[in-house]
């Protein structure tokens, strides 16, 4: 395949971890991409010859943006809900029943059109990797099917039997935990990477969570856990129990919690959009990132707590609300996203990493949140090549 040179980029934003800065960022800089890989990143005067040359006219250059939490394969709409909450009707998890019917009654191909459209979406925000989670299914059948969906679109899809319990069950939910730890994680998981459990009241309690984990890692997916994001609970200090790599929502944290974050290295995953979309408190990123935490942050597109599938609105709103710095946010949702997928080929711009980057129309990383809804994604490559 050629080599490209993209050259006269203002500002690039490697994430070399090596750098003296936490953005590890380049002036006047250039970047060399030869197949899907990045070759070579410095300033521009010392850029060795390629086969072709992209001028972005001194744009800010930055890695793809990774979203490590999403639930992209549903069904239905639930706008009503949103308009009862913003008219003063407190959140609550039963609403997910409510996209459960619908997408029971989708067909397989709505439902790929469906996160096609969405992932495009995406793209066009600057999203290059994408985490997808099934759970609006719950049957053997529509677990296993939602999750054939989202491998269309990418390997990091994620088995989320345990979103809640289906009114079908709702009398009897161990019953459910039995399904969800047999037969529906035998069909789900040649299509899955990842078991996720929302463990919270009004869906599954810590026991419960361990166990479907520990089923999970018996057949080799790896753990995630939504947790806290109602109010206090016993997820996050599970999570870091058991060691897991993330553990998404952290809303509600006493200083346990941001102990036993720090201590085990888990990754608190932050999803801003939901608290926007919920009126609920937000959670500090400054609180964690200054106990020495890791901090990455994700979007959460749902069609319930968080419609939304824009990382550079979710930048903004970590910088706005959560106390974090342009810098950190940006690393957030890209080198420290990446790594809550345990993800090493993508989330920086570094000889040898997988060529996904971003064209700001902007002169810096800052913009992002500086001008908060503005469509300042001028250009998205994926794996070396300009997808948009």
């Amino acid at each position: 395949m050629a080599s490209t040179v993209i050259t006269n980029i203002g500002e690039l934003v490697t994430n070399d971890p090596a750098a003296t800065d936490l953005l590890g960022t380049v002036a006047d800089a250039a970047l060399v991409v030869d197949g899907t890989r990045v070759a070579w990143v410095g300033p521009a005067a010392d850029a060795p010859a390629a086969d072709q040359q992209v001028d972005v006219g001194g744009r800010s250059v930055l890695p793809g943006f990774v979203d490590s939490h999403t639930h992209l394969v549903f069904a239905g709409d639930r706008a009503p809900e949103f308009a009862a909450r913003m008219a003063g009707t407190p959140y609550a998890a039963g609403g997910i029943r409510t996209t459960v019917a619908a997408t029971r009654a989708a067909t397989d191909e709505q439902l790929t059109s469906h996160v096609a459209r969405l992932v495009e979406e995406m793209r066009r925000q600057g999203t290059t990797t994408v985490e997808i989670k099934s759970g609006y299914g719950l049957t053997v059948r529509d677990e296993a099917r939602s999750l054939a969906v989202a491998r269309q679109f990418t390997d990091e899809t994620t088995f989320l039997g345990a979103h809640v319990v289906p009114v079908e069950h709702a009398d009897d939910p161990a019953a459910y935990v039995d399904l969800v730890t047999g037969p529906m994680l035998d069909a789900a998981a040649p299509h899955a990477r990842w078991i996720d459990v929302f463990c919270e009241r009004g869906a599954f309690d810590a026991d419960q969570a361990f166990r479907i984990l520990e089923a999970g890692a018996a057949v080799g997916l790896r753990g995630r856990l939504h947790a806290n994001q109602l109010g206090p609970g016993p997820g996050v200090r599970l999570a870091a129990e058991l060691g897991l790599v993330a553990v998404d929502h952290c809303t509600y944290l006493d200083d346990a919690d941001v102990d036993a974050l720090h201590d085990s290295g888990t990754i608190a995953t932050l999803l801003p959009g939901v608290e926007f979309s919920t009126r609920q408190p937000y959670p500090s990123a400054r609180r964690l990132l200054d106990a020495g935490v890791r901090v990455a942050i994700a979007s959460d597109c749902n069609p319930g707590s968080c419609f939304t599938s824009s990382m550079p609105f979710c930048v903004a709103l970590a910088v706005r609300e959560m106390g974090m710095t342009p810098a950190e946010a940006v690393h957030a949702a890209t080198y420290r996203a990446a790594e809550a997928l345990d993800r090493d080929d993508v989330g920086a711009l570094v000889p040898g990493r997988r060529a996904d980057l971003v064209v700001l129309d902007a002169p810096s990383h800052v913009h992002l949140a500086y001008r908060p809804g503005v469509p300042l994604v001028a250009q998205t490559w994926v794996a070396g090549r300009p997808v948009l």
